[in-house]
């Protein structure tokens, strides 16, 4: 009894360890108020300093991959629209330019004046509506002389003209205001580079060991739709643009050692369906049933990889929005079961590189 009391007297020694926490987390929140104007000019300062940067300088000579979008026409604020960036060497080509696209190349420390050229895939909105903002960087960042090359399928021309349609009242303004220095006339803007596809595959440029070479895919009915191979000191990329599953994919993809393939999840836009029904959103309704015709599935395309013999399968154009990667396993589904090798589901920012002389594959944040 005695003891009892003896110990009540005493003052609570967690309680005293709590108030000195408090009143240091207080303190803390009071000096974050009223030092705002200072910490806030530290941040930006540290900010600014990556203005500039350029992580192709830093790259080894072999074949690197970026993701700069791995969302869809359906609205994620964490993912730009289809978009990846392929480095070899010096030659630097993105394939497909969905919206924000261009916002993440430069975010991920890829000055877009470093860009050779873009790939399309097909002519679907949401693999072009990115081409603007691109063009403008990659001619004003380095005062480009020459337009920047657009290749695609026949039909490419139609684009790049209404694009740089688009942007000739704006060309005229920024000319006028930074000078020919900044913006030259002569450039801007893009230019077409049509190929023909007279077979399955068809190659598309053959430069400095570096190999383009651009495959038929099934996207019904849209018609040109192709993927593209990238092949450099005996490492291999492959990029399945919009497709269902592709006979013509896995033929191409052969020995691939990195594939990244568009995936829509079936089970989950078919619940989306089902609300959009009660809601009576029609129009939704029909687009979600209509596209899971000419999209592949992650079953679809663990199929795909594991027929090709690929080493990584890397999941991209996701559909439908993935919020949080809490969800990526039941986004997947049954695809691990279907490919023996290492599937990622992509993000905005991820990158890849490929040592020569090496089968090892190394991934890494740039965002």
């Amino acid at each position: 009894m005695a003891d009892t009391k003896k110990s009540a007297g005493k003052p609570n020694r967690r309680g005293k360890i709590w108030l000195v926490l408090g009143a240091i987390l207080l303190c803390a929140m009071a000096s974050i108020f009223i030092f705002q104007k200072q910490i806030g000019t530290m941040i930006f300062d540290r900010a600014v300093e990556q203005m500039g940067r350029d992580i192709v300088s830093d790259l080894d000579d072999s074949l690197h991959v970026g993701l700069c979008g791995t969302g869809s026409p359906l609205p994620n604020p964490d993912r730009a629209g289809p978009c990846n960036i392929v480095i070899a060497g010096e030659q630097v080509f993105v394939v497909d330019i969905g919206e924000g696209g261009g916002r993440n190349i430069n975010l991920m420390g890829i000055p877009a004046s470093r860009v050779t050229g873009v790939l399309l895939t097909h002519f679907h909105s949401d693999h072009i509506d990115g081409l603007g903002p691109l063009m403008l960087f990659h001619w004003t960042q380095s005062g480009a002389t020459r337009p920047l090359p657009i290749h695609g399928p026949q039909g490419v021309e139609a684009v790049v003209d209404g694009f740089n349609a688009a942007y000739a009242t704006d060309k005229i303004y920024r000319t006028a205001h930074h000078g020919e220095k900044v913006a030259p006339t002569s450039g801007g803007g893009g230019e077409a580079r049509p190929f023909s596809m007279n077979g399955e595959t068809q190659i598309v440029l053959e430069r400095d060991g570096l190999k383009i070479t651009a495959f038929k895919v099934d996207h019904d009915p849209v018609d040109p739709a192709v993927g593209y191979r990238f092949d450099y000191k005996g490492r291999s990329i492959v990029i399945s643009g919009d497709t269902a599953k592709s006979a013509s994919l896995e033929r191409a993809a052969k020995g691939a050692d990195l594939l990244i393939h568009e995936a829509l999840a079936t089970q989950m836009v078919e619940q989306m369906t089902a609300i959009a029904k009660k809601r009576e959103m029609a129009n939704f309704v029909t687009i979600t049933q209509d596209i899971l015709e000419y999209h592949a599935s992650p079953e679809d395309a663990a199929e795909s990889a594991q027929a090709a013999g690929v080493q990584t399968l890397v999941l991209s154009h996701l559909i439908p929005p993935l919020p949080n990667s809490y969800l990526y396993p039941a986004f997947l589904a049954g695809a691990p079961d279907k490919f023996s090798g290492e599937i990622i589901v992509g993000e905005d920012g991820m990158f890849f590189s490929l040592p020569s002389g090496s089968d090892a594959i190394e991934q890494s944040d740039l965002k």
